[in-house]
Protein backbone atom coordinates (compact mmCIF):
# COMPACT_ATOMS: atom_id res chain seq x y z
CA UNK A 1 0.00 0.00 0.00
CA UNK A 2 2.97 2.01 1.08
CA UNK A 3 4.55 1.47 -2.27
CA UNK A 4 1.30 2.60 -4.29
CA UNK A 5 0.36 5.75 -2.74
CA UNK A 6 4.59 6.62 -3.40
CA UNK A 7 4.13 5.59 -7.26
CA UNK A 8 6.21 7.91 -9.60
CA UNK A 9 3.85 7.78 -12.65
CA UNK A 10 0.85 9.23 -10.70
CA UNK A 11 0.17 13.54 -11.37
CA UNK A 12 -0.05 15.66 -8.05
CA UNK A 13 -3.74 17.10 -8.11
CA UNK A 14 -1.80 20.48 -8.17
CA UNK A 15 -0.39 19.57 -11.41
CA UNK A 16 -4.12 17.94 -12.71
CA UNK A 17 -5.39 21.97 -11.83
CA UNK A 18 -2.61 23.53 -13.12
CA UNK A 19 -3.07 21.37 -16.84
CA UNK A 20 -6.74 22.00 -16.65
CA UNK A 21 -5.76 25.48 -16.33
CA UNK A 22 -3.31 25.20 -19.60
CA UNK A 23 -5.45 23.58 -21.40
CA UNK A 24 -7.98 26.34 -20.61
CA UNK A 25 -5.86 29.08 -21.42
CA UNK A 26 -4.15 27.30 -24.50
CA UNK A 27 -7.49 26.81 -26.19
CA UNK A 28 -8.55 30.55 -25.33
CA UNK A 29 -5.52 32.12 -26.83
CA UNK A 30 -5.62 29.53 -30.06
CA UNK A 31 -9.49 30.97 -30.17
CA UNK A 32 -7.98 34.11 -29.39
CA UNK A 33 -5.66 33.85 -32.45
CA UNK A 34 -7.96 32.00 -34.70
CA UNK A 35 -10.62 34.85 -34.27
CA UNK A 36 -7.94 37.55 -35.45
CA UNK A 37 -6.78 35.24 -38.39
CA UNK A 38 -10.41 35.08 -39.35
CA UNK A 39 -11.21 39.05 -38.59
CA UNK A 40 -7.89 39.48 -40.92
CA UNK A 41 -8.96 36.97 -43.40
CA UNK A 42 -11.86 38.60 -43.91
CA UNK A 43 -10.11 42.23 -44.41
CA UNK A 44 -7.63 40.90 -46.67
CA UNK A 45 -10.56 39.07 -48.50
CA UNK A 46 -12.28 42.10 -48.74
CA UNK A 47 -9.23 44.20 -49.61
CA UNK A 48 -8.48 41.83 -51.95
CA UNK A 49 -11.74 42.03 -53.89
CA UNK A 50 -11.98 45.60 -53.76
CA UNK A 51 -8.15 45.94 -55.05
CA UNK A 52 -9.31 43.08 -57.72
CA UNK A 53 -12.36 44.85 -58.83
CA UNK A 54 -10.26 48.68 -58.90
CA UNK A 55 -7.75 46.61 -60.95
CA UNK A 56 -10.71 44.64 -63.41
CA UNK A 57 -12.16 48.18 -63.53
CA UNK A 58 -9.20 50.35 -64.66
CA UNK A 59 -8.42 47.20 -67.17
CA UNK A 60 -12.16 47.65 -68.32
CA UNK A 61 -11.22 51.10 -68.80
CA UNK A 62 -7.80 50.70 -71.03
CA UNK A 63 -9.64 47.72 -72.89
CA UNK A 64 -12.19 50.57 -73.87
CA UNK A 65 -9.29 53.60 -73.87
CA UNK A 66 -7.39 51.09 -76.60
CA UNK A 67 -10.78 50.29 -78.28
CA UNK A 68 -11.19 53.98 -78.83
CA UNK A 69 -7.17 54.49 -79.84
CA UNK A 70 -7.82 51.35 -82.67
CA UNK A 71 -10.92 52.99 -83.84
CA UNK A 72 -9.41 56.58 -84.30
CA UNK A 73 -6.64 54.52 -86.28
CA UNK A 74 -8.71 52.74 -88.04
CA UNK A 75 -10.93 55.00 -89.10
CA UNK A 76 -7.72 57.62 -90.10
CA UNK A 77 -6.53 54.14 -92.39
CA UNK A 78 -9.49 53.61 -93.60
CA UNK A 79 -10.04 57.40 -94.72
CA UNK A 80 -6.44 57.33 -96.26
CA UNK A 81 -7.41 54.16 -98.06
CA UNK A 82 -10.36 55.46 -99.35
CA UNK A 83 -8.33 58.53 -100.59
CA UNK A 84 -5.37 56.42 -102.15
CA UNK A 85 -7.29 54.41 -103.75
CA UNK A 86 -9.51 57.19 -105.67
CA UNK A 87 -6.35 59.06 -106.80
CA UNK A 88 -4.85 55.69 -107.66
CA UNK A 89 -7.99 55.37 -110.10
CA UNK A 90 -7.78 58.89 -111.20
CA UNK A 91 -4.36 58.35 -111.85
CA UNK A 92 -5.04 55.42 -113.94
CA UNK A 93 -7.17 57.29 -116.49
CA UNK A 94 -4.70 59.78 -116.46
CA UNK A 95 -2.30 56.97 -117.51
CA UNK A 96 -5.30 55.70 -120.29
CA UNK A 97 -4.76 59.58 -121.95
CA UNK A 98 -0.81 59.12 -121.95
CA UNK A 99 -1.33 55.95 -123.56
CA UNK A 100 -4.06 57.38 -125.89
CA UNK A 101 -1.96 60.64 -126.84
CA UNK A 102 0.70 58.43 -127.04
CA UNK A 103 -0.66 56.18 -129.55
CA UNK A 104 -1.81 59.42 -131.77
CA UNK A 105 1.53 60.62 -132.18
CA UNK A 106 2.18 57.54 -134.35
CA UNK A 107 0.34 58.66 -137.14
CA UNK A 108 1.39 62.07 -137.61
CA UNK A 109 4.99 61.01 -137.39
CA UNK A 110 4.47 58.47 -140.19
CA UNK A 111 2.95 60.86 -142.23
CA UNK A 112 5.54 63.34 -141.79
CA UNK A 113 7.97 60.48 -142.31
CA UNK A 114 6.15 59.54 -145.81
CA UNK A 115 6.22 63.33 -147.29
CA UNK A 116 9.71 63.17 -146.72
CA UNK A 117 10.29 59.98 -147.96
CA UNK A 118 7.72 61.66 -151.16
CA UNK A 119 9.54 64.60 -151.99
CA UNK A 120 12.50 62.63 -152.55
CA UNK A 121 11.17 61.51 -156.09
CA UNK A 122 11.39 65.36 -156.92
CA UNK A 123 13.53 65.89 -159.58
CA UNK A 124 15.87 67.99 -161.68
CA UNK A 125 15.45 71.65 -159.80
CA UNK A 126 12.80 71.28 -157.93
CA UNK A 127 14.15 68.63 -155.33
CA UNK A 128 15.01 71.36 -153.29
CA UNK A 129 15.38 71.89 -149.29
CA UNK A 130 12.78 74.33 -149.90
CA UNK A 131 10.70 75.42 -146.63
CA UNK A 132 8.25 72.69 -146.71
CA UNK A 133 11.36 70.08 -146.20
CA UNK A 134 12.51 72.47 -143.45
CA UNK A 135 9.14 72.34 -141.42
CA UNK A 136 8.23 68.89 -142.52
CA UNK A 137 12.18 67.49 -140.37
CA UNK A 138 11.10 70.37 -137.84
CA UNK A 139 7.84 68.12 -137.67
CA UNK A 140 8.94 64.89 -137.13
CA UNK A 141 11.88 66.11 -134.67
CA UNK A 142 9.04 67.81 -132.26
CA UNK A 143 6.73 64.48 -132.75
CA UNK A 144 9.62 62.07 -131.93
CA UNK A 145 10.35 64.66 -129.25
CA UNK A 146 7.02 64.46 -127.67
CA UNK A 147 6.77 60.97 -127.87
CA UNK A 148 9.89 60.36 -126.03
CA UNK A 149 8.35 62.86 -123.27
CA UNK A 150 5.15 61.40 -122.98
CA UNK A 151 7.04 57.50 -122.68
CA UNK A 152 9.24 59.00 -119.86
CA UNK A 153 5.73 60.89 -118.36
CA UNK A 154 3.96 57.36 -119.02
CA UNK A 155 6.88 55.28 -117.08
CA UNK A 156 6.66 57.79 -114.12
CA UNK A 157 3.09 57.29 -114.07
CA UNK A 158 3.03 53.70 -113.87
CA UNK A 159 6.00 53.64 -110.66
CA UNK A 160 3.93 56.46 -109.19
CA UNK A 161 0.41 53.71 -109.36
CA UNK A 162 3.14 51.31 -107.69
CA UNK A 163 3.71 53.28 -105.21
CA UNK A 164 0.33 54.36 -104.54
CA UNK A 165 -0.58 50.55 -104.65
CA UNK A 166 2.62 50.10 -101.98
CA UNK A 167 0.81 52.46 -99.33
CA UNK A 168 -2.19 51.11 -100.17
CA UNK A 169 -1.23 47.56 -99.40
CA UNK A 170 0.57 48.86 -96.17
CA UNK A 171 -2.67 50.39 -95.49
CA UNK A 172 -4.84 47.14 -95.86
CA UNK A 173 -2.54 45.35 -94.01
CA UNK A 174 -2.45 48.12 -90.84
CA UNK A 175 -6.10 47.65 -91.29
CA UNK A 176 -6.59 44.29 -90.77
CA UNK A 177 -4.42 43.75 -88.06
CA UNK A 178 -6.33 46.41 -86.28
CA UNK A 179 -9.47 44.98 -87.38
CA UNK A 180 -8.47 41.31 -85.46
CA UNK A 181 -6.95 43.07 -82.60
CA UNK A 182 -10.21 45.28 -82.16
CA UNK A 183 -11.93 41.93 -82.87
CA UNK A 184 -10.15 40.82 -79.69
CA UNK A 185 -10.37 43.34 -77.42
CA UNK A 186 -14.33 43.75 -78.00
CA UNK A 187 -14.19 40.25 -76.95
CA UNK A 188 -12.34 40.73 -74.26
CA UNK A 189 -14.56 43.92 -72.99
CA UNK A 190 -17.36 41.05 -73.57
CA UNK A 191 -15.57 39.11 -70.88
CA UNK A 192 -17.12 38.79 -67.05
CA UNK A 193 -16.33 36.67 -64.10
CA UNK A 194 -19.79 35.48 -64.40
CA UNK A 195 -18.63 34.69 -68.81
CA UNK A 196 -18.94 30.99 -69.26
CA UNK A 197 -15.99 29.04 -70.76
CA UNK A 198 -13.54 31.30 -69.06
CA UNK A 199 -10.57 29.21 -67.90
CA UNK A 200 -7.09 29.95 -66.53
CA UNK A 201 -4.22 29.97 -69.40
CA UNK A 202 -1.02 28.50 -68.26
CA UNK A 203 1.55 30.61 -70.61
CA UNK A 204 -0.81 33.97 -70.44
CA UNK A 205 1.90 35.51 -68.41
CA UNK A 206 4.30 34.33 -71.33
CA UNK A 207 5.23 37.36 -73.59
CA UNK A 208 5.57 35.79 -76.94
CA UNK A 209 6.92 37.16 -80.22
CA UNK A 210 8.10 40.62 -80.67
CA UNK A 211 5.76 43.02 -78.50
CA UNK A 212 6.29 46.68 -79.99
CA UNK A 213 5.83 49.81 -77.67
CA UNK A 214 2.56 51.90 -77.67
CA UNK A 215 4.86 54.65 -79.28
CA UNK A 216 6.22 52.17 -82.01
CA UNK A 217 2.55 50.89 -82.53
CA UNK A 218 1.57 54.66 -83.11
CA UNK A 219 3.87 55.25 -84.95
CA UNK A 220 3.93 52.45 -87.45
CA UNK A 221 0.21 53.71 -88.73
CA UNK A 222 1.62 56.94 -88.28
CA UNK A 223 4.48 55.98 -91.19
CA UNK A 224 1.89 54.34 -93.05
CA UNK A 225 -0.61 57.52 -93.37
CA UNK A 226 2.32 59.69 -94.25
CA UNK A 227 3.65 57.35 -96.50
CA UNK A 228 -0.40 57.70 -98.05
CA UNK A 229 -0.54 61.35 -97.97
CA UNK A 230 3.15 61.23 -99.83
CA UNK A 231 2.21 59.42 -102.46
CA UNK A 232 -1.41 61.34 -103.19
CA UNK A 233 0.44 64.42 -103.04
CA UNK A 234 2.93 63.20 -105.05
CA UNK A 235 0.69 61.75 -107.51
CA UNK A 236 -1.90 65.01 -107.61
CA UNK A 237 1.72 66.80 -108.78
CA UNK A 238 1.99 64.46 -111.38
CA UNK A 239 -1.79 64.63 -112.14
CA UNK A 240 -0.80 68.40 -112.53
CA UNK A 241 2.22 67.87 -114.40
CA UNK A 242 0.50 65.68 -116.92
CA UNK A 243 -2.61 67.83 -117.57
CA UNK A 244 0.16 70.59 -118.43
CA UNK A 245 2.10 67.97 -120.89
CA UNK A 246 -0.79 67.32 -122.68
CA UNK A 247 -1.88 70.48 -123.43
CA UNK A 248 1.94 71.87 -124.30
CA UNK A 249 2.12 68.85 -126.67
CA UNK A 250 -1.23 68.88 -128.54
CA UNK A 251 -0.37 72.85 -128.68
CA UNK A 252 2.91 71.85 -130.22
CA UNK A 253 1.65 69.46 -132.81
CA UNK A 254 -0.92 71.48 -133.48
CA UNK A 255 1.27 74.71 -134.10
CA UNK A 256 3.40 73.06 -136.34
CA UNK A 257 1.03 70.76 -138.22
CA UNK A 258 -0.11 74.06 -139.26
CA UNK A 259 2.90 75.44 -140.04
CA UNK A 260 3.76 72.50 -142.28
CA UNK A 261 -0.04 73.17 -143.85
CA UNK A 262 0.74 76.70 -144.43
CA UNK A 263 4.27 76.05 -146.07
CA UNK A 264 2.91 73.44 -148.25
CA UNK A 265 0.33 75.91 -149.29
CA UNK A 266 2.44 78.62 -149.97
CA UNK A 267 5.30 76.25 -152.22
CA UNK A 268 2.32 74.82 -154.12
CA UNK A 269 1.20 78.10 -154.98
CA UNK A 270 4.44 79.10 -156.33
CA UNK A 271 5.26 75.47 -157.92
CA UNK A 272 1.88 76.72 -159.62
CA UNK A 273 3.16 80.53 -160.35
CA UNK A 274 6.27 79.11 -161.75
CA UNK A 275 4.26 76.10 -163.87
CA UNK A 276 2.08 78.99 -165.04
CA UNK A 277 4.50 81.15 -166.36
CA UNK A 278 6.57 78.28 -167.70
CA UNK A 279 3.68 77.57 -170.08
CA UNK A 280 3.47 81.01 -170.68
CA UNK A 281 7.36 81.04 -172.16
CA UNK A 282 6.31 77.68 -173.80
CA UNK A 283 3.65 79.24 -175.52
CA UNK A 284 5.65 82.12 -176.94
CA UNK A 285 8.70 80.12 -177.90
CA UNK A 286 6.25 77.48 -179.64
CA UNK A 287 5.14 81.33 -181.19
CA UNK A 288 8.16 82.25 -182.40
CA UNK A 289 9.05 78.77 -183.47
CA UNK A 290 6.18 79.41 -186.02
CA UNK A 291 7.32 82.71 -186.55
CA UNK A 292 10.98 81.27 -187.59
CA UNK A 293 9.50 78.56 -189.31
CA UNK A 294 7.36 81.27 -191.83
CA UNK A 295 10.58 83.12 -191.75
CA UNK A 296 12.93 80.34 -193.04
CA UNK A 297 10.25 79.55 -195.73
CA UNK A 298 10.19 82.96 -196.47
CA UNK A 299 13.78 83.37 -196.87
CA UNK A 300 14.43 79.85 -199.01
CA UNK A 301 11.12 81.39 -201.19
CA UNK A 302 13.52 84.59 -201.49
CA UNK A 303 16.70 82.81 -202.19
CA UNK A 304 14.54 80.06 -204.81
CA UNK A 305 12.96 83.23 -206.63
CA UNK A 306 16.49 85.19 -207.03
CA UNK A 307 18.01 81.66 -208.87
CA UNK A 308 15.97 81.95 -211.80
CA UNK A 309 17.63 85.35 -212.94
CA UNK A 310 20.93 84.71 -212.23
CA UNK A 311 20.89 81.27 -213.98
CA UNK A 312 19.40 83.81 -217.16
CA UNK A 313 21.72 86.44 -216.83
CA UNK A 314 24.73 83.98 -216.46
CA UNK A 315 23.36 81.64 -219.30
CA UNK A 316 23.08 85.05 -221.14
CA UNK A 317 26.86 85.85 -220.59
CA UNK A 318 27.94 82.37 -220.86
CA UNK A 319 26.54 82.43 -224.57
CA UNK A 320 27.81 85.48 -225.57
CA UNK A 321 30.93 84.16 -224.86
CA UNK A 322 30.95 81.77 -227.54
CA UNK A 323 30.46 85.16 -230.09
CA UNK A 324 33.19 84.79 -232.64
CA UNK A 325 36.35 87.09 -233.15
CA UNK A 326 35.46 90.67 -233.50
CA UNK A 327 31.37 89.82 -232.32
CA UNK A 328 32.95 89.61 -229.20
CA UNK A 329 32.11 93.20 -227.88
CA UNK A 330 32.05 94.73 -224.63
CA UNK A 331 28.57 96.23 -225.35
CA UNK A 332 25.98 97.59 -223.52
CA UNK A 333 24.25 94.08 -223.77
CA UNK A 334 27.16 92.67 -222.02
CA UNK A 335 27.62 95.47 -219.25
CA UNK A 336 24.03 95.10 -218.82
CA UNK A 337 24.19 91.64 -218.24
CA UNK A 338 27.39 91.81 -216.03
CA UNK A 339 25.27 95.01 -214.01
CA UNK A 340 22.33 92.55 -213.71
CA UNK A 341 23.95 89.79 -212.35
CA UNK A 342 26.01 91.67 -209.62
CA UNK A 343 23.00 93.44 -208.57
CA UNK A 344 21.03 89.95 -208.22
CA UNK A 345 23.92 88.55 -206.49
CA UNK A 346 24.49 91.66 -204.23
CA UNK A 347 20.72 91.43 -203.22
CA UNK A 348 20.88 87.61 -202.16
CA UNK A 349 24.11 87.97 -200.00
CA UNK A 350 22.31 91.68 -199.06
CA UNK A 351 22.17 92.29 -195.36
CA UNK A 352 18.99 91.99 -193.27
CA UNK A 353 18.11 93.26 -190.05
CA UNK A 354 16.85 90.22 -187.76
CA UNK A 355 16.02 91.06 -183.99
CA UNK A 356 17.96 93.68 -183.51
CA UNK A 357 21.21 91.84 -184.23
CA UNK A 358 23.60 93.38 -187.05
CA UNK A 359 22.30 92.85 -190.78
CA UNK A 360 23.21 89.36 -192.29
CA UNK A 361 23.45 87.97 -195.76
CA UNK A 362 20.47 86.62 -197.02
CA UNK A 363 21.96 83.46 -197.21
CA UNK A 364 23.77 84.15 -193.81
CA UNK A 365 19.78 85.17 -192.50
CA UNK A 366 18.75 81.40 -194.12
CA UNK A 367 21.51 80.09 -191.35
CA UNK A 368 21.01 81.81 -188.44
CA UNK A 369 17.30 81.74 -188.41
CA UNK A 370 17.74 77.59 -188.75
CA UNK A 371 20.10 78.07 -185.60
CA UNK A 372 17.69 80.32 -183.85
CA UNK A 373 14.67 77.50 -184.83
CA UNK A 374 16.74 74.71 -183.12
CA UNK A 375 17.79 76.95 -180.10
CA UNK A 376 13.83 77.54 -179.96
CA UNK A 377 13.75 73.51 -180.77
CA UNK A 378 15.66 73.34 -177.55
CA UNK A 379 14.18 75.64 -175.18
CA UNK A 380 10.84 74.26 -176.16
CA UNK A 381 11.67 70.71 -174.98
CA UNK A 382 13.36 72.23 -172.03
CA UNK A 383 10.17 74.34 -171.12
CA UNK A 384 7.97 70.68 -171.55
CA UNK A 385 10.63 68.65 -169.20
CA UNK A 386 10.07 71.76 -167.03
CA UNK A 387 6.90 71.91 -166.74
CA UNK A 388 6.68 68.02 -166.03
CA UNK A 389 8.84 68.55 -163.39
CA UNK A 390 6.67 71.14 -161.71
CA UNK A 391 3.21 68.78 -162.53
CA UNK A 392 5.77 66.01 -160.40
CA UNK A 393 6.19 68.60 -157.30
CA UNK A 394 2.55 69.43 -157.55
CA UNK A 395 1.72 66.12 -158.00
CA UNK A 396 3.83 65.04 -154.58
CA UNK A 397 3.01 67.78 -152.62
CA UNK A 398 -0.51 68.79 -153.67
CA UNK A 399 -2.28 65.22 -154.40
CA UNK A 400 0.19 62.72 -152.32
CA UNK A 401 0.89 65.38 -149.56
CA UNK A 402 -1.45 67.67 -148.66
CA UNK A 403 -4.22 65.15 -149.38
CA UNK A 404 -2.45 62.51 -146.96
CA UNK A 405 -2.40 65.24 -144.24
CA UNK A 406 -5.92 65.80 -144.21
CA UNK A 407 -6.54 62.95 -141.93
CA UNK A 408 -3.92 64.34 -139.47
CA UNK A 409 -6.34 64.83 -136.44
CA UNK A 410 -4.72 66.52 -133.25
CA UNK A 411 -6.93 65.96 -130.35
CA UNK A 412 -6.18 67.06 -126.56
CA UNK A 413 -6.52 64.04 -124.59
Amino acid sequence: MARLLQDSSKFHPSEWYTANKMQHASTESQKSRSECMTAESWRLLDEIEKTTQKTQSDVNKKIEQRREEIKFWKQELDNKLEQIVHETEVLLTYKMRLERALESCKEPLVIAQKCLLYRQRRVGIDLVHDEVEQELVKEAEVLQGIIALLGRTLEQTNEQIRRNRSAKYDLEMDLKDKFTALTIDDYCASLTNDTPDITYADNAMKLEGNFVSPEDWIDFSNINVEKADKQRNNSLALRALIDSILSQTANDMRKQCEMVNIAFRNRVKEVKDAKHKLETLLAMVMDETASQEKNIAALKKAIADKEGPVKVAQTRLEARNHRPNVERCYDTVQCSLMSEVQEITKNIQRQVEMMGEENLWLKGALAQAETELKGLSRRQLSLEEEIKVKENTLYIDEVLCMQMRESVCINNY
